[in-house]
């Protein structure tokens, strides 16, 4: 059964991960006025400081996505195993 709560960890995470880039990509947008730096498109002039803002950004979003999705899985873990002790 642990197998099946890390699994559905890391699927928790991968939404989450999905969902906070949306996040980040509209308040980008709705407070710059500008398409995030994406890198691929070559229409879109990005300064240095664009670019870097926007990686700061986006990286602690997704640290605290990743520490927060771990915590969640520990916790169904523990949870689990000692509803396993009582039962």
């Amino acid at each position: 059964m642990n197998i099946v709560i890390k699994l559905l960890g890391t699927g928790i995470s991968l939404v989450a991960g999905l969902v906070g880039t949306k996040l980040v990509d509209t308040v980008w947008e709705k407070s710059t006025g500008n398409k995030p730096p994406k890198g691929h498109d070559d229409d879109v002039p990005t300064t240095l400081r664009q670019a870097l803002t926007f990686a700061l950004i986006s990286a602690s979003v997704s640290a605290v996505i990743q520490v927060l999705a771990n915590r969640g899985t520990q916790r169904a873990i523990s949870r689990f195993a000692k509803t396993q002790d009582i039962v």
